[in-house]
């Protein structure tokens, strides 16, 4: 039975049905996106997505959908779901679905009379090409299927409005037809397993709605375009393959194409292999460059995300060699900026300030997995890099102070990951000493000194990097431990903010921390009974000024709200790493069932994944981006360490 599975009762329940998303992606950047009852209902949605080449990742939604059409004895029966202005569904296709299955592949089965039809959706690996198969189970007479695709060809962020301006012609392919409405972009090419009839019949179909855009308060209506409608009788029994991509392909080459690719698919069977499946979507690949997403739909390339996430997304799931690869180019970019001051084209955010420290964290990660001595041989070279830049004042938002502690200007722009900005200013004003900044930079330097071991040549650095950190463990207990036993989210000369935020269960999470046993126990007590939800850590307490725990509201109260209370489930990383140093074996239960609450979660919001937030209320409910990284990969590789320390 399929773990993802969802029958006619529910799928029927537009109310229910909608807010299920489903993800597909060839892990080079383009990606299918839909409601499970395959109606958009983001303007990011779309059957093929793809980005835009020659430039920093920007997917452009090539085509919006395909509606098929089941016709016996001349009567038709549009399988297709559209919402129309005023809130008018259709035509209404769902009514014939009668179960969706995704263990494997989505596939979605239709009754319409005796008519059992089965449509399986796959991407092809590092193409842009999807695949759609459809398979006519049950039949008592002549069936014919037509298909009529909603071309967009428009950025994945903006709307399409009906215009003169478009090329409406559709040359011919291979059992197809291709066309490219704008200059500009790439040519679509539409084709079959077999060679159907084209009947040229171009419309606007005007006042689509996307609802997900409508609540968020964003512009959430369209118009697409439909060139005509192909059509092809099919017996019972039988298969069709459909392609889509920005290529002409052989159409005799689709079915072992189709085969081949199902075949490399990790079955979604249960709550790993799904999140398995999810982090390596967020894979992308660009010739010999290999990059990190940040989620989906719109995501980008982020360098502390990237840190943050690939430990999990790679390592936590067997995939060494993919970890080293997307290291390599981050590194590479993170280089050049310590050399030269000049920022990444492709990896945004390789200036802020932590980046440095959350690179040596992923790099540590790899030395746990793999060993002190496969790490030395391929970090050694980056930690040493990044202590000596840092301590040599090398950023120029990160600087050294007297007594070792790590201090940063965010006055007037975000340098941590609560980064969100109203009128040009941060929300959360976090600047000087950050709690976090200074625990990775206590953990950076004590990693610093165990992989250094044996290496004479660095003998000395290695003695004042041991030196640095012994020097700034008092001054950080007295800086940001409090009489209330938690610890202070910031500190900037005499303010000590006393805001009740995650950012101490980082502190208390690392490997390496300057708080004894004692310590860290008294602020895990204090972030369990304030920020623990079955989600993730809040962003705030509810005991602190300005909770705001839906993230809900137009663009601004949303943004306002961002991290002043919704729930992370990345953070429940790093509370795990700390429940487990404090209690041991004796934790691994409780820590076992506080993962129970994600994977409830594979059947809601985004199938198969992890939104970006939840609300910090019950029920809740998850928000954002519909899958998310670093929240995928800090509950894989929580699942990780419970299995290696589980009996």
């Amino acid at each position: 039975m399929s773990y993802l599975k969802f029958d006619k009762n529910l799928m029927i329940n537009l109310e229910q049905s909608l807010p299920k998303e489903m993800l597909r992606t060839n892990r080079a950047g383009a990606y299918h996106c839909t409601s499970i009852v395959g109606c958009n209902t983001r303007k990011q949605h779309g059957l093929l997505v793809i980005p835009r080449s020659g430039e920093e990742y920007k997917p452009v939604v090539l085509l919006s959908s395909l509606d098929e059409t089941v016709i016996q004895h001349g009567a038709p029966f549009n399988l297709g779901l559209h919402r129309y202005s005023g809130g008018v569904y259709s035509p209404n296709g769902h009514k014939y679905i009668r179960e969706f299955d995704c263990e494997s592949v989505p596939r979605l089965t239709y009754r319409v009379g005796g008519v059992i039809l089965t449509k399986e959706k796959i991407f092809i690996s590092g193409e842009n090409r999807l695949l759609i198969r459809y398979t006519l189970v049950e039949a008592h007479s002549p069936t014919t299927l037509q298909f009529r695709p909603f071309l967009a060809f428009r950025d994945s962020n903006e709307l399409c409005v009906a215009n003169g301006a478009l090329n409406g012609e559709c040359p011919e392919a291979a059992n197809g037809v291709s066309c490219c409405l704008y200059p500009g972009y790439p040519t679509l090419y539409m084709q079959f397993s077999r060679k159907p009839e084209w009947i040229y019949d171009p419309h606007w179909y005007n006042g689509i709605e996307y609802v997900k855009d409508m609540e968020r308060g964003v512009p959430y209506t369209e118009d697409l375009w439909v060139p005509g409608y192909f059509q092809i009788p099919i017996k019972k029994g039988e298969s069709i393959i459909f392609s889509a991509g920005v290529s002409e392909v052989s159409p005799r080459s689709l079915n072992s194409m189709y085969l081949k690719e199902i075949e490399s698919r990790t079955c979604r069977t249960s709550f790993f292999n799904c999140l398995k499946n999810a982090a390596k979507q967020f894979y992308l690949t660009e010739g010999d460059k290999m990059y990190m997403l940040s989620g989906y739909p719109w995501g980008t390339v982020l360098a502390r995300n990237t840190f943050m996430s690939l430990p999990g997304n790679t390592l936590a799931i067997d995939h060494k060699e993919d970890f080293e690869r997307i290291m390599a180019t981050a590194v590479l970019a993170l280089t050049h900026f310590m050399d030269c001051g000049e920022e990444s084209s492709h990896i945004h955010g390789i200036d802020l300030p932590d980046i440095p420290l959350w690179a040596v964290w992923a790099a540590q990660q790899y030395a746990k997995n793999q060993g002190l001595g496969q790490a030395r041989e391929k970090y050694m070279e980056l930690v040493a890099h990044v202590l000596d830049y840092i301590i040599n004042d090398g950023h120029p938002n990160l600087r050294v102070t007297a007594d070792g502690l790590v201090e940063t200007n965010g006055t007037d722009y975000p340098v941590s990951w609560m980064n969100s900005i109203l009128d040009g200013q941060p929300v959360v004003p976090r600047t000087g000493l950050l709690v976090e900044f200074n625990a990775l930079w206590y953990n950076a330097l004590m990693f610093g000194v165990k992989l250094s071991e044996g290496n004479e040549s660095l003998a000395a650095r290695r003695e004042a990097w041991a030196a640095l950190a012994d020097k700034m463990k008092e001054p950080f207990v007295n800086t940001f431990l409090n009489d209330y036993g938690y610890l202070y989210d910031w500190v900037d000369g005499t303010h000590a903010d006393p805001s009740v935020r995650p950012n101490m269960a980082i502190a208390i999470g690392l490997d390496y921390s300057p708080l004894d046993r004692r310590q860290r126990k008294g602020v895990l007590d204090v972030v369990t009974r304030e920020l623990l939800t079955p989600k993730g850590l809040r962003t705030l307490s509810p005991k602190s000024y300005g909770y705001r725990p839906f993230y809900l509201g137009s663009p601004r109260e949303r943004e306002e709200a961002l991290h002043q209370g919704p729930a992370r489930p990345w953070l429940m990383g790093f509370y795990a790493d700390a429940y487990l140093k404090v209690f041991g074996l004796s934790g691994v239960s409780y820590i076992d069932r506080m993962l129970i609450g994600f994977e409830d979660e594979m059947s809601k919001g985004c199938i198969g994944s992890l939104s970006q937030l939840y609300d910090g209320n019950p029920p809740f409910a998850g928000r954002g981006a519909i899958s998310h990284a670093t929240n995928v990969a800090e509950v894989l590789r929580t699942l990780r360490i419970l299995k290696r320390m589980k009996p």
